[in-house]
C-alpha cells in the first residue's frame, strides 16, 4: 500500500514555522529599529539556572507576538475559567484578591527562619530600640488582609468563619507582645465591624476589586489608632480642627489594572467610592503633612490609597491627622514597608527632630513577602537629631 507522506511533511512543516516564526518576527523587527536582538542574549551570561530563568522572562516580556496574543486569552480565561492569571485570584460576587496575599494565607503554617531577612522580629526590635534612645515610641500597624477578613468572598467554604488570622501572622502578633513592642490589632478591630455589617450594607471594610481597604476601612483603622495613640499619653488631642467634604470617585482596582488586559476593564464597571476628603476647617484647603510634626508614619501603598490618589487628602494620613487634630510627617513606599521606608528615614534622619512617636504600618503579607525582607537597617545619628 502506497502511503501519500505530504500530509505528515505538512503537518510537521506547519508545526516548525509556528515555533520559529515568533522568533523571526521578533529579530527582525528588533533589528529594523537598530536593535540587537536579544534573543543572542543567552551567549551574554554564563548558564546558570538563574541567568536562564531571567533570559526566558525577558524574552517573553518584549515578544511582540505574546503582547498582541495575551490579552485576547487572559480575556478569554477570566471569561470562561475565572481565571485571572499570575496577579490575582477571582473569587465569588465579582470580588478579586491579590494572589501573593492569597499564597500568604494558604501557605501561612510554614514557619520563618529565626535570624534572616525573612524574620520581621530583630528588624522590629532593633527599631524600636534605637528610637527608644531617642525618646521616640514606637506603634506598630499591621494592616490584615483582604481574605484574612473577608475569606468568604474568596471561597464558599469559608462562609461563617468570620476574620481568619493564620499562624504566621499570629505568631508574631504574639512575639511582638511577649517583646513589649507595641502594636494595634486591627484584626480585632475590623472583627468587631464586620459584626455591625448587614447584607444590605453597600459599603465594605475592603474594595471588591482593588487590594485595598475602602474609605469606611481607612475611617476605622484611624479611629483604632488614634485611640491608641492618645490613651498612651506620650501625645494628647492637638488643637488643629480639620472637616470634612465628601467627594465621589470611580476606582476600576489595581487587581483589574494589574491585569492589563482592556477586554477585562471594558467588561467591568469601576467601582463608585464615596471618600471624606479632609480640609482645614479655618480655609478649606486640603490636609497636608507638616515635618515639623511630632509624629512621623512609615508604611506603604495602604497609606497611598485615597492620599496620593484621587481624590486626594482622603486617606489614611488624612483621617488619622483629624482624629489627633494635629498634621503627620509621613514616609510611604508601594510595596516597601518591611524595609525601605527604614532606609529612607536613615538618609533622612533629620525627620526624627521633635519626633515623639513613629507609626509603622505596613501589609499583613509583607511579614513573609516583603520587598528586600526585613533587614537590619541602623539609623545614622545626626546632630540634629535628638538623642
Amino acid at each position: 500500500m502506497r502511503i501519500d507522506r505530504g500530509a505528515p511533511i505538512f503537518v510537521a512543516a506547519t508545526f516548525l514555522a509556528l515555533i520559529v516564526a515568533p522568533g523571526l518576527i521578533q529579530a527582525v523587527f528588533e533589528i529594523r529599529h537598530g536593535e540587537r536582538p536579544r534573543a543572542l542574549d543567552i551567549f551574554l551570561r554564563p548558564p546558570t539556572a538563574r541567568n536562564l530563568h531571567a533570559y526566558e522572562r525577558s524574552l517573553e516580556e518584549s515578544s511582540l507576538v505574546i503582547q498582541d496574543l495575551r490579552p485576547g486569552m487572559q480575556y478569554l480565561q477570566w471569561r470562561f475559567l475565572a481565571d485571572t492569571g499570575e496577579k490575582a485570584v477571582v473569587g465569588r460576587d465579582g470580588w478579586l484578591f491579590y494572589r501573593p496575599s492569597v499564597r500568604y494565607l494558604v501557605e501561612g503554617q510554614a514557619g520563618a527562619p529565626e535570624g534572616d531577612f525573612t524574620d520581621p522580629l530583630p528588624a522590629i526590635q532593633l527599631f524600636r530600640d534605637e528610637l527608644g534612645s531617642r525618646r521616640i515610641r514606637l506603634l506598630l500597624v499591621p494592616v490584615p488582609n483582604k481574605e484574612s477578613i473577608y475569606p468568604e468572598r474568596l471561597a464558599g467554604r469559608a462562609e461563617g468563619a468570620g476574620v481568619v488570622i493564620c499562624e504566621r501572622t499570629r505568631r508574631l502578633l504574639d512575639r511582638l507582645e511577649q517583646s513589649g513592642i507595641e502594636y494595634v490589632d486591627l484584626f480585632e478591630v475590623f472583627r468587631r465591624a464586620r459584626q455591625q455589617e448587614s447584607r444590605s450594607d453597600r459599603e465594605r471594610l475592603y474594595l471588591a476589586r482593588d487590594s485595598h481597604w475602602s474609605p469606611k476601612g481607612v475611617r476605622a483603622a484611624a479611629a483604632a489608632v488614634a485611640r491608641r495613640v492618645l490613651e498612651e499619653g506620650t501625645l494628647h488631642q492637638g488643637d488643629r480642627t480639620y472637616a470634612e467634604r465628601l467627594v465621589r470617585v470611580r476606582r476600576q482596582g489595581d487587581l483589574v489594572q494589574m491585569l492589563r488586559v482592556p477586554q477585562i476593564e471594558r467588561a467591568l464597571e469601576p467601582e463608585i467610592v464615596t471618600c471624606s476628603q479632609v480640609i482645614e476647617a479655618d480655609n478649606g484647603r486640603p490636609y497636608h503633612d507638616a515635618t515639623d510634626s511630632e509624629i512621623l508614619i512609615l508604611g506603604d501603598s495602604f497609606l497611598r490609597i485615597y492620599e496620593q490618589d484621587e481624590p486626594e487628602s482622603a486617606g489614611f494620613l488624612a483621617q488619622l491627622a483629624r482624629e489627633l487634630g494635629r498634621p503627620l510627617t509621613s514616609i510611604v513606599n508601594d510595596g516597601g514597608a518591611s524595609t525601605l521606608v527604614r532606609q529612607s528615614l536613615a538618609r533622612r534622619p533629620a525627620l526624627l527632630k521633635n519626633k515623639k512617636l513613629v507609626i509603622w504600618e505596613f501589609a499583613e503579607r509583607e511579614i513573609r513577602f516583603g520587598t528586600e525582607g526585613w533587614k537590619i537597617v541602623p539609623l545614622v545619628r545626626s546632630a540634629k537629631t535628638p538623642r
